[in-house]
């Protein structure tokens, strides 16, 4: 995005007229921006020529998802919904892992019918039931193994998983039991260990820290796997004062650990592909004052764009349009949901502004539409596709009497 005689275009379209034709809130998504993003990905592992599965999570339009197929991804699948989204995009089913701590039996003879890549298991009891539905098929299916390698990722607790405390992945004692059973079975193949440590991560060392644990597990266990699942999380700068992942850092660090282990890297990135892609453009109603606060009540609210209620995630917020007059105000800019959790963020020396006015929130292509719900019986944004000039609608606004 940038500014040309004061009015903001994503792509080479203002975002005033977006606004103009098809009303807000509405979700804006760059295709040059996704473009670029996975041609950086892809460059900076060339190196060892991973498998990229990208976390349908993060942002399940189909669109999208069709889009980044063209460049060769597969897909990370966490349930049926999203294993049939990906199947539909055309993605190979040679090239989709299912991840999870809880997949029902349904999930999983689904997924051995359609031959996907692997199902990486989180469990015992989970390993027990894909053998059991593998056995009434009389199917040996291919499986990863999460090990949980308890290490700190240095990111939000609400999406830190790797530790100890959190519900996924085994510890390297039951890890190595489930390696041990696996072998005895006549149908699973345990082809993968699978680990991820968080999301939203910003700094290389997490990683390196777990790229040893999993060496060490590895030669421990004795067991050779065609596969290793580092899984994803990998950040972006949501904030001016964040800094980028090094890449660079972590590729070295990951061919320095492929020294000892001749297996195929997996990766599960969704942020890094999708999250400053997308921006929400929205509408101000109403500014409403009181003795300690002014309140920017914006026509988008908490059920378009969660992050900020739930784990008090940042958006860099701007205006469609600039002005040169700076207000003496602090802005706090909410939602119309009956819960004060319904805000986005506040802000000092922002431009004055008025009702109608257009703002937007940036980098809200993961993790954004993908966590909207109906609360209050809120019909969803539209989502949009730029790529140039042209826009094409790649899902239409709800309406309320389809809710009703």
């Amino acid at each position: 995005m940038r500014y040309i005689n004061k009015n903001l275009l994503i792509e080479q379209v203002r975002v005033s007229d977006i606004a103009k034709k098809f009303g807000t809130p509405i979700y804006c998504y760059s295709l040059n921006q996704l473009k670029e993003n996975i041609n950086n990905f892809q460059k900076s592992f060339k190196s060892f020529s991973p498998l990229i599965c990208f976390a349908i999570k993060s942002n399940p339009n189909l669109s999208l998802i069709k889009e980044i197929k063209n460049f060769g991804l597969g897909a990370d699948v966490v349930s049926m919904g999203e294993l049939m989204t990906a199947l539909k995009a055309g993605i190979d089913p040679k090239k989709i892992v299912f991840s999870g701590v809880g997949k029902t039996s349904d999930e999983i003879r689904y997924a051995l019918d359609k031959k996907i890549l692997l199902i990486n298991a989180e469990s015992k009891s989970e390993i027990n039931e894909i053998e059991r539905i593998a056995k009434s098929k009389k199917k040996i299916v291919n499986i990863g193994l999460r090990l949980n390698p308890n290490t700190d990722a240095k990111t939000l607790k609400q999406i830190s998983t790797g530790k100890k405390e959190n519900k996924f992945g085994v510890d390297e004692k039951t890890f190595f039991k489930l390696v041990n059973y696996s072998k005895l079975s006549k149908n699973i193949n345990l082809k993968c260990i699978s680990v991820h440590i968080g999301s939203q991560i910003l700094d290389y060392k997490p990683y390196e820290k777990m790229l040893k644990v999993v060496d060490s597990v590895i030669k421990k266990s004795k067991h050779k796997f065609d596969f290793i699942d580092l899984g994803g999380g990998m950040g972006i700068p949501y904030e001016e004062n964040n800094k980028k992942l090094n890449y660079n850092k972590y590729n070295e660090a990951i061919k320095k650990f492929l020294k000892n282990h001749n297996s195929k890297v997996i990766f599960e990135p969704g942020r890094s592909i999708v999250g400053n892609i997308g921006s929400l453009v929205s509408k101000v109603l109403y500014i409403k004052e009181n003795d300690k606060k002014n309140f920017v009540i914006l026509d988008t609210a908490m059920n378009d764009l969660m992050r900020p209620a739930l784990y008090g995630a940042r958006h860099r917020t701007i205006p469609a349009i600039k002005t040169n007059q700076t207000s003496k105000k602090i802005y706090e800019f909410v939602g119309p949901i009956c819960e004060s959790t319904d805000k986005f963020t506040t802000l000092k020396k922002f431009q004055k502004l008025k009702e109608e006015d257009l703002i937007v929130m940036c980098d809200v292509g993961a993790y954004g539409m993908s966590l909207s719900s109906n609360y209050n019986v809120r019909p969803k944004p539209m989502e949009i596709l730029i790529k140039g000039s042209k826009i094409n609608i790649k899902k239409k606004r709800q309406k309320v009497k389809d809710l009703i």
